[in-house]
């Protein structure tokens, strides 16, 4: 039997497992909550054994982080937010308002698969130091794509007069949160292209003016 052939099956299967465990724990945690969800009921709704999520994960932060990981890429593959085709096209419009346009497209997006397993984790890391790291890690991962984008604002010389680069980052960081998002969706019953359309004109206003505006 070919070895590579071998090992290359076997990562499948291990990679195909994470991904089915990954999506379990995304049901169990978003209707259940986090302390209520255990290693053994995820691995029962993933249809594994239980030993085998915690050979895959270790821990149940450690689901949950994957759980997490994989609902903002919408896949499994080890492929960096700023590495995204959505990103790299949003990067690339020359037009101030466009850019805008399509990272907060690309931002309702994952809205939609992430929002929910974020409620938990803000909800659970106050009380578990590994999740309020968590809860950091992420809010950093954030602050940085956004970063990026504020940055690309900025070179094109798009800023509001007075507004740098990491203003207009935590400006975009807060109008383009989770927390906004869900209340918007969640809780005043707003769809999200009408979030995605209200979170567009919110940042476009705040961080350059008006599209007439000569900005």
């Amino acid at each position: 039997m070919d070895a590579r052939k071998t090992t290359d099956g076997r990562a499948a299967r291990s990679a195909a497992t994470r991904v089915r465990v990954a999506r379990a724990a995304t049901r169990l945690f978003t209707t259940g909550g986090y302390t209520a969800t255990s290693i053994a009921s995820i691995a029962e709704e993933a249809g594994v054994a239980t030993q085998t999520v915690y050979y895959a994960f270790g821990t149940k932060a450690a689901v949950l982080k994957e759980a997490l990981d994989q609902a903002v890429a919408g896949d499994a593959e080890p492929v960096a937010t700023l590495e995204r085709p959505w990103v790299r096209a949003a990067l690339a419009a020359q037009d101030p308002h466009e850019l805008v346009r399509l990272q907060v497209r690309g931002t309702a997006r994952i809205m939609v698969r992430v929002a929910a397993l974020v409620e938990v984790l803000r909800g659970a890391a106050p009380s578990q130091p590994e999740l309020a790291e968590l809860w950091r890690t992420n809010t950093e991962q954030r602050r940085t794509v956004h970063t990026v984008f504020a940055r690309a604002l900025a070179d094109r010389g798009a800023l509001r007069e007075g507004l740098d680069a990491q203003e207009a980052a935590d400006t975009l960081l807060g109008l383009l949160s989770p927390e906004l998002y869900t209340l918007y969706t969640g809780q005043l019953g707003w769809s999200t292209d009408r979030w995605a359309a209200w979170a567009a004109d919110a940042v476009g206003h705040q961080l350059i003016g008006p599209p007439d505006s000569g900005s």
